[in-house]
């Protein structure tokens, strides 16, 4: 059946069973369980493309806590996901931002985004990560002219900096991540730190130490200060040590990793329950303080709330039943399975003993 991407006639709603905000990791999964219930939606995502922060910011990442795979790229994560919903048919709508959500007195919502697409439906699933983000900008002159093929805030295609000269700006996981991956590839890695503590996980710190002292990357303390163009390309940084003095380093890409400036937007105007910036969820269905609309993944809190894909997967199982049970309150709720169940099997489009 596949998906259907692309604008719609914004003169009449599009009438669905549930509208997902978000289409990162949590969100594509909440299609995948909702599909299975036999219920169809609408994903929606400000992004261009499907993926969410996790193909946004690293897609070439590896990751290691997804069950079953013991190494996944994040942007493999994300296709393996779109392949698994395709049976379901569900609509996307990309590079739209949701600016209303209101519900109506039949226990449906009318939401809308920027470009004035909207939606009838019958329950809402958040799955809207951080919520609107952009990476911190490094503040040095002339950077922003760099932006884009010299200085990079996210690492796409890995393999086209390795046998160059790279110079890596952070002291959190990115940061650290990025060095240790293009160490022996590139020809050269210089991390810049501005202090002398790191936010990256402690064995990552010991490992660049590590490499470090074998002189295989280089760590300076301090802040980048200058950049030296010539013909358009980068050709080294100026950094302002922390101990005083200045240390110039050649480099043919930069890239910073500063974190996100994470904002709800218009999430914050819906009068939905709030704690220190996520959405209070209850931990039987993963509804918000509002009936019907349901938030999983980064955009949650509750007791024990721990942010890691895994849990989002968890959360998307749960709240479609919750969805099920609002849409159709009336209809009896009971557990299948995937190996066993027919229904399931035609709804995912596999023979018996295929």
């Amino acid at each position: 059946m596949g998906y259907n991407f692309g604008m719609n006639d914004s003169s009449q709603p599009i009438e669905t069973e549930c509208v997902i905000i978000g289409a990162g990791p949590s969100g594509l999964f909440a299609v995948f369980e909702l599909g299975l219930l036999g219920i169809k939606c609408q994903v929606i995502d400000s992004l261009a493309n499907p993926g969410g922060q996790c193909t946004e910011l690293y897609p070439d990442k590896p990751i290691y806590d997804i069950p079953a795979l013991p190494v996944c790229g994040a942007q493999e994560l994300v296709d393996r996901l779109m392949e698994q919903i395709k049976p379901f048919g569900a609509g996307f709508h990309l590079g739209q931002e949701v600016t209303r959500v209101t519900p109506r007195e039949d226990r449906r919502f009318e939401v809308e985004t920027a470009l004035g697409t909207r939606f009838d439906a019958g329950a809402v699933i958040i799955a809207a990560g951080l919520g609107s983000f952009q990476p911190k900008r490094l503040a040095v002159d002339g950077a922003g002219e760099l932006e884009g093929h010299r200085l990079h805030y996210r690492v796409s295609q890995a393999d086209r900096f390795h046998g160059q000269d790279l110079l890596i700006a952070g002291g959190g996981d990115s940061a650290l991540d990025w060095v240790l991956e293009f160490s022996g590839k590139a020809r050269s890695v210089t991390l810049v730190h501005r202090r002398e503590d790191f936010r990256a996980q402690p064995a990552s710190v010991e490992r660049m130490k590590h490499l470090a002292a074998k002189g295989e990357v280089r760590h300076l303390t301090g802040q980048v200060a200058h950049f030296t163009v010539a013909d358009g390309a980068l050709r080294a940084a100026t950094i302002k040590l922390l101990a005083g003095g200045e240390a110039e380093v050649t480099c043919d890409h930069a890239f910073a990793f500063f974190g996100l400036h994470p904002k709800l937007g218009p999430i914050a105007e819906w009068g939905l329950e709030l704690e220190k910036k996520a959405l209070r969820v209850d931990t039987e269905k993963f509804q918000t303080s509002v009936p019907g609309i349901f938030a999983i993944g980064d955009i949650n809190t509750y007791p024990g709330k721990k942010k890691l894909i895994l849990s989002g997967f968890h959360e998307a199982a749960l709240a479609a039943f919750g969805v099920q049970a609002h849409v159709y309150p009336g209809k009896r709720q009971f557990l299948q399975y995937t190996t066993t169940s027919p229904v399931m099997q035609q709804r995912l489009g596999v023979q018996e003993g295929g």
